[in-house]
C-alpha cells in the first residue's frame, strides 16, 4: 500500500514512516507539511492512501481533500487528526473522506484501519462516530416538498443500519448470514440510490432522513472464541 503522509509536524511523519517500515506492508512514498504540498505530491506520486491532518497551513485538510478527491476519485483520503470537533468530522464526510481517525489511536489499530479503508470499510474512531450520530440527530436535513425518499429494500435497510453502527463488511456478513460479496453488492446499490460518495455519507443521509432510525455502536454478539 502506497501512502502519502501529510502533517505539519515532522515528528509525526517520521514516526508513522518508521512504524510503516517495520510492518513491511506499507510504503510511505512521500511526505508533505501543508495542503498545497499534499496536492502536488498526490498528483506526482498517485498514492493509494493520503493520510492527512485537518489543520494544515497554506491550504487546510478539507480543501486539500476536496481537490484530491475531485482529481483522483480512486485515491483514499484518511484524516489522522487531533480534532474532535463535530463540524470538522461532518465536513470530512461531506467532501468524501474515507476515514477520520484521532491521533490518540494505538499504532496497530491505526494500521488495521488503513487496511480496512483500502477494502472499502469504514474508518472512524468510535468516539467520533458517536459524535457524528448525535450531531446528525440534532440537525436533520429537509427534503424539498414532493421529493420522495429513495426506495431501499428491506435488506438494504438492514445493511445500511449496520453500516451506520460502524460494522465492517465481515461483521455485516456474519450478522445477516450473507456473503461479503453480497454485502458489497448491497452497498453499491445503496450508494447509487442515495447518490452518496461513500458509506459514511450514505449512513449520514439515512439517519438524517429517518430511513433507518437511530443507530447505536455495533456490538458483535457472536460467541466465537
Amino acid at each position: 500500500m502506497k501512502i502519502l503522509l501529510v502533517d505539519p509536524h515532522a515528528l509525526i511523519r517520521k514516526g508513522i514512516s518508521s512504524l510503516a517500515e517495520k510492518l513491511g506492508d506499507f510504503d510511505v512514498v512521500g511526505e508533505a507539511s501543508n495542503g498545497e504540498e499534499a496536492l502536488e505530491q498526490a498528483r506526482k506520486l498517485l498514492p493509494d492512501v493520503v493520510v492527512m491532518e485537518i489543520y494544515l497551513p497554506r491550504l487546510d485538510g478539507i480543501q486539500a481533500a476536496t481537490s484530491i478527491k475531485s482529481e483522483f476519485p480512486g485515491i483514499k483520503v484518511v484524516f489522522l487528526t487531533v480534532s474532535e470537533n463535530e463540524q470538522d468530522l461532518l465536513e470530512a464526510v461531506r467532501v468524501g473522506a474515507d476515514g477520520y481517525i484521532l491521533k490518540s489511536v494505538e499504532p496497530h489499530v491505526f494500521f488495521k484501519m488503513l487496511w480496512d479503508v483500502c477494502r472499502g470499510e469504514p474508518a472512524i474512531s468510535p468516539v467520533m462516530a458517536g459524535k457524528m450520530m448525535r450531531a446528525l440527530a440534532r440537525s436533520p436535513t429537509q427534503r424539498p416538498p414532493g421529493v420522495p425518499l429513495p426506495a431501499l429494500t428491506a435488506r438494504e435497510r438492514e445493511v445500511l443500519k449496520l453500516v451506520a453502527q460502524g460494522a465492517t463488511n465481515r461483521e455485516i456478513s456474519k450478522a445477516l448470514f450473507i456473503s461479503e460479496n453480497t454485502v458489497k453488492n448491497h452497498l453499491r446499490s445503496i450508494l447509487s440510490k442515495l447518490q452518496s460518495k461513500n458509506r459514511a455519507q450514505a449512513a449520514s443521509y439515512a439517519l438524517q432522513q429517518g430511513i433507518i432510525g437511530s443507530a447505536s455502536p455495533y456490538q458483535d454478539s457472536s460467541n466465537e472464541l
